[in-house]
């Protein structure tokens, strides 16, 4: 029961950081946020997968801890400080009208899963799969800056990486080297292409993206 229950403070502590990131206005929050899930994740991973090979908890506890928590943050700070990226976030919507759509997406994952009957559904695991997924493609949509879409994206990630505990022991090693070298692939190109894409533009506003011409 116990071990049950810090399994669900960790799950909400996640679904809180989905609001929080939301309301941020800086993006230096949003990179703590993101090693704030790296750690849930962490934590995630240390209760809920002790029954699988130690040689695969080892790589995603590393995954979760090295890579998540600390290597992607640090990635990231650094691609804002060498672009001398504005600190703020620019969202095209206000923070309370953000705030309260992701309420929304949040409740409607909650209700959904009530609505499903499966006794094989983790469903607090779903809500917070769901709440990770469209919280991610919704940073994507309504900001302005290409740095916030890869942080979305990340979002997006540790929401699939948070569905790999719902399959438990059949977690194969293989499927978890897959994600982190994508993940690594990902955040690597799109720096790169931050990198690029400043010296042209000076910005890294996607609204200026659309006056790039062949």
């Amino acid at each position: 029961m116990e071990i049950t229950a810090i399994l669900n403070i960790l799950l909400i502590a996640f679904i809180f950081s989905l609001m929080y990131i939301s309301i941020a206005n800086r993006l230096l929050t949003f990179i703590k946020i993101l090693a704030f899930q790296g750690m849930i994740l962490f934590g995630l991973a240390l209760i809920e997968l002790q029954d699988i090979h130690p040689v695969n908890l080892a790589f995603i506890l590393l995954e979760t801890i090295v890579f998540k928590t600390i290597a992607v943050p640090i990635f990231l700070n650094y691609v804002i400080k060498r672009n001398n990226i504005t600190r703020e976030a620019e969202p095209y919507l206000p923070n309370f009208i953000s705030l309260i759509i992701i309420t929304i997406i949040i409740a409607s994952t909650f209700l959904l899963s009530n609505a499903i009957s499966d006794h094989y559904l983790k469903k607090i695991y779903f809500v917070v799969v769901l709440s990770a997924l469209f919280s991610g493609l919704y940073i994507i949509v309504t900001r302005r800056k290409i740095i916030t879409h890869v942080i979305g994206y990340l979002v997006i990630d540790n929401g699939v990486f948070i569905l790999s505990f719902v399959i438990g022991d059949d977690i194969p090693m293989l499927v978890n080297l897959g994600i982190l070298l994508d993940i690594f692939v990902s955040v690597l190109l799109l720096g790169i292409f931050v990198n690029k894409i400043v010296d042209v533009l000076k910005d890294v506003d996607v609204n200026r993206l659309r006056n790039l011409k062949d």
